[in-house]
């Protein structure tokens, strides 16, 4: 999704997580059609963790923090329901460690929609996306607007007021020390705490929210993500992924090449791996070689990713394939990726490109380390207009 754009839900229930390299604290207000709170209980977060149709989940450290919302039982005064989050390091802005929301049915799992707010600086706080009626039916928008003030900003945006007394109780044990004036109620601390929050409760197993490994192999749609571990373990520390593809229509050869692009926190490209470059940060990366046709049963090119090797400032690389011979991609039958074992070549996970476009380059997959170590691979499938790697680097940074 980009910003404004909206989608409609085909599920009652949905959920909305938000994940950065970072941990982050994930909150939600029920807003009614003058676009404010009624109360502070319509303010939903790790401290006050339900309210009316809408549920707050903690991902504990090992995956992001949710808000789950329940149309269906949501008041028929309420409009809207925002999920904000923001890090929860005090005082740290979003610079260099943009947050990727993404909206699931609750109940199925299904992704229905991913956002990456673009172009962050110093906002210490976002309204991510929000949930809202629309001619009596629900829809999701994404929205991306920042906050230099973090949640008390947008607590105050939305009509959590000083008069509120509701949440009073809470405020004493988030802030011990500070001498609390007395005409400054906890409504206003409320938003506070998530930025200096507590040490989180024990950890769930690791990917919750997302699918995982733990049933075996996993066929993935365009925007769907699933974690690499099993059983709330990492499952392993080396990968190998293959692209493949058919000749192009009509008897035509096609030379395809597939990349891997290696990027630091900021999005900031390190180093590319590719048919010139087979090997690239020490060996952790390596390359099979080029195939100039496609022919050939199996995956045309491999590439190798040592996990356990690679720098802790790569935090996300981009796998891709470019039509270095200049034809489109609409002339290429069955391209896919798929991601193994390295140590026994069993397929983990498996990407089609059920749907091309007239273009010389696509982003296939790409593969995001969280910040409890752990990688997340995301099926892509979006194309460019790009021939080469060289070419790939500024569309894969935006995409992260």
């Amino acid at each position: 999704m980009t910003p404004g754009s909206n989608i409609p839900l085909s599920t009652a229930r949905v959920t909305v997580d938000v994940a950065a390299p970072v941990r982050l604290d994930v909150s939600g207000l029920l807003l009614t059609a003058d676009g404010k709170v009624r109360s502070d209980a319509d303010f939903i977060f790790y401290n006050q963790p339900t309210g009316p149709g809408v549920a707050y989940a903690s991902g504990g450290g090992a995956a992001p923090d949710a808000i789950t919302v329940d149309t269906a039982a949501v008041p028929p005064d309420i409009e809207k329901i925002v999920v904000t989050a923001s890090p929860d390091a005090a005082g740290q802005s979003f610079q260099g460690i943009e947050p990727t929301a993404t909206i699931r049915d609750a109940d199925a799992g299904a992704v229905l929609a991913t956002f990456t707010p673009p172009q962050l600086g110093t906002e210490t706080a976002l309204v991510v996306v929000e949930i809202y009626r629309r001619g009596g039916a629900w829809k999701a928008r994404a929205v991306g607007q920042g906050y230099a003030d973090g949640l008390a900003g947008i607590a105050t945006d939305f009509g959590v007021t000083v008069e509120e007394p509701a949440a009073a109780p809470a405020a004493p044990p988030q802030q011990p020390a500070a001498p609390p004036a007395p005409t400054a109620p906890p409504s206003v601390t409320a938003p506070a705490p998530p930025v200096s929050a507590p040490p989180p409760p024990p950890a769930p197993v690791p990917g919750a929210g997302k699918i995982n490994l733990d049933k075996g192999r996993v066929s993935l749609q365009k925007n769907q993500t699933v974690s690499l571990v099993k059983g709330g373990r990492p499952l392993l520390s080396q990968v190998q992924m293959g692209l493949g593809w058919e000749p192009a229509f009509r008897g035509k050869d096609i030379d395809l090449d597939a990349s891997v692009i290696a990027y630091g926190p900021e999005r900031n490209p390190i180093d590319s791996c590719y048919f010139g470059k087979l090997t690239i940060l020490g060996g952790a990366i390596r390359h099979s070689g080029d195939n100039l046709t496609g022919e050939g049963g199996g995956d045309d090119e491999m590439i190798t990713v040592d996990l356990g090797r690679l720098p802790q400032e790569v935090t996300g690389l981009v796998f891709t394939v470019n039509s270095f011979s200049g034809q489109k991609f609409t002339e290429v039958a069955k391209a896919y990726c798929r991601l193994m074992d390295a140590a026994t070549g069993e397929e983990l996970v498996r990407f089609d490109l059920t749907h091309a476009e007239p273009q010389t380059g696509v982003m296939m997959a790409k593969l995001i380390r969280q910040f409890s170590g752990e990688w997340d691979m995301t099926a892509m499938g979006e194309f460019v207009k790009a021939r080469t790697v060289r070419n790939m680097v500024e569309p894969g940074a935006r995409a992260l």
